[in-house]
């Protein structure tokens, strides 16, 4: 079978289990996350730029505005999940003991676009559009006419009862939103690098460890929305450290979730 590229596709891997997870988990994934991006720092460094150049552009380009939100996520998105697999691929590599240079890094980044990951890229630029018009719609909902005003110079439609239950409403789509993108990639995403196994078969596995695994991966999912928080504030600057460390946890916590079936 030949693949996007024009070569031939490896056969599929065999499916994993699911393994239980602990808190302890958690904060021995976070150790290894940040002793890999103390091992290779640059690539961390590299790869995290992504990210925060990505959020640079939206703010210059105006994010704000409807039709930026629409013209930037159609780029941004898909460059994450590609920004992702370079910090997995540098922690499958001090895993395995193999040689870590840009070469190689770069050319696994670059090969993946003939396989599964642009098609998780796609999901989340579909996810990212779908919850942009959501959210203008229950802006839309609870402010009625406050839409024709300008809002960057009228905050206090905010702390009026229907800007204030409008803010809760939307938090509370957002997070589940966000945990249900979050239940489909967390695993799905490493998984997809590291087996041949397709898109939709990696998303059903990962939405099973978070389902196997509900409070600590919630728990988990409140780590990386609170530190992504906190590093936001000084201009983006401490993504640079917050999303290497995330990203080499994530394929641990992938690594620990999942576990080879007897006679695989």
């Amino acid at each position: 079978m030949m693949d996007a590229a024009g070569g031939v596709m490896p056969p599929a891997s065999k499916l994993p289990g699911y393994d239980r997870l602990t808190p302890g988990d958690l904060g021995a994934c976070l150790r290894l996350g940040l002793e890999d991006f103390r091992r290779a720092p640059m690539f961390g460094v590299f790869f995290s730029a992504v990210y925060v150049l990505g959020g640079f552009a939206m703010v210059w380009l105006g994010a704000g505005q409807v039709t930026w939100v629409l013209a930037t996520s159609l780029g941004f998105p898909l460059a994450a999940p590609f920004a992702a697999v370079g910090l997995y691929e540098v922690s499958r590599r001090l895993e395995a003991g193999e040689p870590l240079d840009w070469a190689r890094v770069l050319g696994v980044v670059w090969a993946e676009r003939g396989r599964q990951i642009p098609w998780m890229g796609a999901i989340i630029v579909i996810y990212f559009l779908f919850w942009t018009f959501l959210a203008h719609m229950i802006f839309a909902l609870f402010m009625g006419l406050g839409v024709l005003t300008n809002i960057s110079g009228s905050w206090e439609a905010f702390v009026t009862p229907n800007g204030l239950t409008m803010i809760a409403v939307e938090l509370a789509v957002g997070g589940v939103l966000a945990f249900l993108l979050f239940s489909l990639t967390v695993v799905s995403l490493p998984l997809l690098l590291d087996r041949e196994v397709d898109f939709v078969t990696a998303m059903i596995l990962s939405v099973g460890v978070v389902r196997e695994n509900l409070l600590v991966m919630l728990a988990w999912a409140c780590v990386v929305a609170v530190g992504t928080l906190v590093a936001l504030v000084p201009w983006f600057l401490g993504l640079v450290l917050a999303l290497p460390v995330f990203g080499h946890a994530t394929w641990h916590i992938y690594r620990r979730a999942l576990v080879e079936r007897p006679g695989a």
